[in-house]
């Protein structure tokens, strides 16, 4: 019996519609699917864009096939809140591997084997998605094709016709509204892991050791795995260091503690402000610059034992680029 009212009865929860729809539209080749799983008028915010409409999320689903036939995408978690008098909100998490066949965004085909992480925090009612936040690990997709992130962006400015005509990476400038307001479900431990993100950003780095297992799993941006609260230390570190005037804020917070899993949580969340440090995106430019980012923790006896994060450093690299002329 579906635990969800106005969503088709073979769906038995929400982590079952969200894992099931994808399979459909992806590896079963169901993309009409999407006219009807999709809204009309859907938001999907990307890194690299804001895409508006089924259409456009239909045009780009059969170019990412075309290059990559037989891609495949493993959902390792759904981390999700919401009811019926509302709306649902699942943060995906998914694996996806593919080979780079045929020509496409990312050039003439390669033939190499590719495999990274998506997180899609997708809000749905009555058996579709209405509004949808999406990164893709593409600097873990550049780098598996031979290309430097940066080189890939620049590359990207001079193909899509130059800084004035580019398309423009996700800022608060160009976001659109959407109709999913809510913050999250108000659980202890999504509340835990957004306030360790907070401490963190506000240059309380002894919150990671403080509370984070010695020896964490960190599956970081590039395609990178780490392991060790000091490896932790290096990633946040580093990354706050190249914006340390930037403001952090959150947007949705989730957590979950389902019988027969870890407790676990899902944040989405943004850094917003100059890039005036040394640290993960190199020599200081005084870029305005937006990051947007997905990251999902699991907790254990120790603290904190695995942790996703996800941010697109192409199209952090774009944005630098564009207002150094490209």
């Amino acid at each position: 019996m579906s635990e969800l009212p106005g969503f088709d009865p073979r769906w038995k929860d929400f982590p079952d519609y969200i894992i099931g729809i994808t399979h459909e539209i992806w590896e079963e080749r169901q993309i009409s699917t999407l006219h009807h799983y999709y809204s009309d008028d859907i938001i999907v915010r990307a890194p690299a864009s804001v895409v508006v409409g089924n259409k456009g999320v239909i045009g780009a689903t059969m170019s990412t096939l075309s290059e990559f036939p037989d891609r495949t995408l493993l959902g390792e978690d759904v981390i999700w809140c919401g009811d019926k008098e509302n709306a649902w909100l699942s943060s995906h998490r998914i694996y996806s591997q593919a080979t780079h066949s045929n020509v496409g965004v990312y050039g003439e085909p390669t033939g190499k084997k590719l495999g990274y992480r998506i997180i899609a925090d997708c809000a749905a009612r009555d058996n579709q998605i209405f509004d949808e936040w999406l990164i893709r690990d593409q600097g873990a997709i550049v780098r598996q094709l031979g290309m430097d992130p940066i080189d890939y962006a620049r590359n990207a400015i001079e193909a899509e016709g130059g800084v004035d005509a580019c398309v423009k990476p996700l800022t608060p400038d160009n976001d659109i509204a959407g109709p999913y307001v809510s913050k999250g479900n108000n659980h202890p431990v999504g509340a835990r892991y957004e306030d360790i993100l907070t401490r963190i950003m506000g240059a309380e780095i002894s919150a990671i050791p403080a509370e984070y297992d010695r020896a964490c799993q960190l599956e970081l941006p590039g395609g990178v795995t780490e392991h060790g609260s000091s490896a932790a230390d290096q990633f946040w570190m580093g990354l706050r260091a190249s914006f340390p005037s930037a403001e952090f804020k959150v947007y949705h917070t989730i957590g979950r503690d389902d019988e027969n899993r870890p407790h676990r949580a899902a944040v989405r969340w943004s850094l917003h402000g100059k890039h005036d440090g040394w640290g993960t995106f190199g020599r200081p430019t005084n870029a305005n610059v937006y990051i947007l980012g997905i990251s999902h923790a699991e907790f254990g006896p120790y603290g904190l034992n695995r942790e996703f994060v996800l941010y697109d450093e192409t199209s952090v690299w774009k944005q630098i680029l564009m207002q150094q002329g490209g």
